[in-house]
């Protein structure tokens, strides 16, 4: 059930914003965003937007904002604190393709990724360089994340 604006509005204004194949108010996307890995019980968004850019997630922050619909980030669904459960509804917001390496600083032991490169896909592309990058938390996680739930 939609809690925040028509179904058929909110659905075209964020296709407006990311492209008509990344969003989507199906049945089997929202149940597959209503949970991680937790115990806690699910609860589905309204909608998914699947970002492609920074400026699609400021885009649709800003929409959501204006609103007062709320965002849930959401990676790859790993966690195990129930961060991604839409309890009040909502636009979940998709970082997983969102999953450029950006650069990498050999030198300086660093790199600029997106928030959805996983930690798998960071040490392939690194692999060649001498480094690695050797956190675990159990699961292929996206970096972004892992950073928004302190992972390992």
């Amino acid at each position: 059930t939609q809690r925040y604006a028509s179904s058929q509005t909110l659905v075209a204004d964020l296709k407006q914003i990311v492209g008509n194949d990344n969003v989507s108010n199906t049945a089997a996307v929202r149940e597959q965003h209503s949970h991680d890995e937790s115990y806690h019980a699910g609860h589905a968004p309204d909608v998914v937007a699947f970002a492609q850019s920074t400026d699609h997630v400021s885009q649709v922050v800003k929409y959501c904002a204006a609103k007062r619909i709320p965002i849930i980030p959401f990676g790859t669904g790993t966690g195990l604190e129930g961060g991604v459960t839409a309890l009040q509804g909502g636009v979940t917001l998709n970082l997983s393709r969102m999953d450029r390496v950006l650069q990498v600083n050999p030198e300086d032991f660093d790199c600029i990724v997106q928030a959805g490169v996983t930690r798998n896909a960071l040490n392939s592309f690194i692999r060649d360089t001498g480094l690695q990058f050797p956190i675990d938390p159990g699961a292929n996680a996206s970096l972004g994340g892992m950073c928004a739930t302190s992972a390992s």
